[in-house]
């Protein structure tokens, strides 16, 4: 079973209340990310003021849409996605996450040439060329937790979920990172996680499926409606009814590409 992230009552209340001290900003993100602690736990905080503006997400912020995801992540029961919450900070309210240290030589999506993909323990997605011409394949690895995170993906519907947004741990989990692109309520599905196209979905696999059916109805279903738009969330349960009843996991369609730009 994967990691919960759990913790004592004090303990959250000091990531809630807690002052929230920025240690750094981490440059390579597309808006304003910054590594910060709260009372000596390292955390990623988002301010909500540094979103740059997207014409194909209009409604509400990306800071929701990620708490939105851990929620959802939550529900399914397979910690896929680390402790998010709003809360204020020196740039105003924004998304906080715990800050995961990643395993040192694990890479579970990778660019490898052609004659050097692995013979067991790989999906492999796609072929490309490099900036050097020459013959790459992107593969990934073919676990529990990745084929965990690509059913999360296709049921948030993640628009982004690039290799390094798989973040591997010591013991063999991966937490999926950087949600703010889901929850739309058209299909836009991009993802390096393509490697069981058509392979049918397992028992826990349909069985994390029904349990955000049944979240949605209830308690989920009611924190959702604070960070994201009734449509969407209408979407999100077609979504699960839908994968659900294919029991299979879907091909690409639509005019979107099917993988994210760049893939890393």
């Amino acid at each position: 079973m994967p990691p919960r992230d759990t913790e004592p009552n004090e303990v959250a209340d000091a990531l809630d209340c807690g002052e929230l001290e920025l240690l750094g900003r981490i440059t390579t993100a597309s808006n304003a990310t910054f590594l910060a602690s709260i009372r000596g736990t390292r955390v990623v905080y988002k301010p909500i003021a540094g979103e740059r503006p997207l014409w194909d997400f209009p409604d509400g912020d990306l800071a929701s849409r990620e708490v939105a995801a851990h929620l959802v992540s939550e529900a399914f029961g397979w910690n896929v996605v680390p402790r998010t919450w709003l809360r204020d900070g020196p740039g105003g309210e924004g998304m906080v996450q715990l800050w995961q240290d990643c395993a040192p030589n694990q890479d579970p999506v990778d660019l490898v040439t052609v004659d050097a993909i692995p013979d067991r323990g790989w999906r492999h997605v796609l072929d490309a060329s490099d900036e050097n011409d020459r013959e790459v394949s992107l593969i990934h690895e073919d676990s529990p937790a990745l084929r965990r995170m690509a059913v999360f993906d296709i049921v948030v519907n993640n628009a982004d979920r690039k290799g390094a947004h798989v973040l591997p741990v010591d013991g063999g989990h991966r937490y999926g990172c950087d949600h703010g692109l889901t929850f739309h309520a058209e299909h836009k599905l991009r993802t390096v996680l393509w490697g069981w196209i058509g392979e049918p979905l397992n028992p826990d696999e349909l069985a994390g499926i029904a349990r955000v059916q049944d979240a949605l109805a209830g308690e989920l279903g009611e924190a959702l409606s604070l960070l994201l738009t009734g449509v969407e969330i209408a979407a999100l349960a077609d979504r699960c009814d839908a994968l659900r009843s294919a029991a299979l996991f879907p091909p690409p369609r639509g005019p979107m590409p099917a993988v994210p730009w760049p893939l890393f």
